[in-house]
């Protein structure tokens, strides 16, 4: 698969959210969801929960592929909180998004091992090393009202500058603050999205709790429970499919992420703390799991 970028959606819950963009509206894991996600553009997204739905059974799927891409085989998340307006967090985003990644990959937690059975020609991918690089207040001046998708590249290469790495083994988390649209968020129906620049990886990690319980917020412990949902989801898909399409995907085009989306949310116990999560798509098991 090119390296172009490519979009992909999953669901807020049961059912699509509407989009302020006009696409068909399907269900999650569908031929229909892929071809409207292909339509819209090209980078991965996890689609807001419509709150109040029924809960939706486990997406069927044949599995994930390889694609002949790269898989992340010392996987490092960098989390770079965009923008002045970081100087305040009243509800301490910072600390939690920072002491959930800090507790992945560091032997006591067993949700993060459901992506190490995936494999390219170097080996499996894994996180059985701490997950997290560093973080980073990038506090040099206001982060924009609107970004855009190439505003967002670019402050991940800015990040991957100030930590000093490149390649498909880092993932830059662009953090956004609140009141801030990046990419159109909210009202573009999604949460968050990954990508690859031809730098590093990097994901468009917006300021979740302004959506509500459309992203997540009080679905397991509290508010902040959509900030580790939803940045499990991306930092699961980036490390099995780095460059964004040509990694382990299933047949329709979903990644280990969008098959359990907003499925079997439960909390994690980590040595840094407790934070909700998803399942991820496991081969092993042919389904949805939480440990491996």
């Amino acid at each position: 698969m090119s390296l172009k970028r490519r979009l992909r959606r999953v669901l807020f819950g049961a059912a699509v959210c509407a989009s302020a963009v006009a696409v068909a509206v399907a269900a999650p894991g569908s031929a229909g969801a892929a071809t409207a996600a292909h339509q819209q553009g090209s980078h991965h997204k996890i689609v807001m929960h419509r709150v109040g739905a029924k809960a939706r059974p486990m997406a069927a799927s044949s599995g994930l592929q390889w694609g002949g891409g790269p898989v992340q085989h010392n996987t490092k998340v960098y989390l770079v909180f965009w923008g002045s307006q970081w100087k305040s967090d009243a509800n301490g985003v910072q600390s939690y998004l920072t002491n959930y990644f800090a507790g992945l990959g560091n032997g006591s937690e067993r949700w993060s091992n459901v992506m190490d059975q995936y494999t390219d020609n170097s080996g499996n991918a894994s996180s059985g090393n701490p997950v997290l690089g560093g973080a980073w207040v990038d506090s040099a001046s206001a982060a924009p009202s609107s970004a855009s998708q190439s505003a967002i590249s670019a402050e991940a290469n800015r990040g991957a500058s100030h930590f000093g790495v490149s390649g498909v083994n880092a993932d830059i988390f662009v953090v956004s603050p609140s009141g801030t649209s990046p990419d159109g968020f909210p009202n573009s129906g999604f949460c968050a999205w990954h990508d690859w620049n031809g730098n590093v990886a990097y994901t468009n990690m917006p300021y979740v709790l302004d959506a509500g319980s459309g992203c997540g917020a009080n679905s397991v412990q509290n508010k902040l429970d959509g900030f580790s949902i939803v940045g499990g989801h991306e930092y699961a898909e980036a490390e099995t499919d780095p460059q964004a399409g040509n990694g382990w995907v299933d047949s329709s085009g979903q990644e280990n992420g969008d098959l359990c989306a907003w499925q079997g949310l439960t909390a994690l116990s980590e040595s840094t703390g407790t934070f909700a999560v998803q399942p991820t798509w496991s081969n092993a098991v042919g389904g949805c799991a939480t440990s491996a």
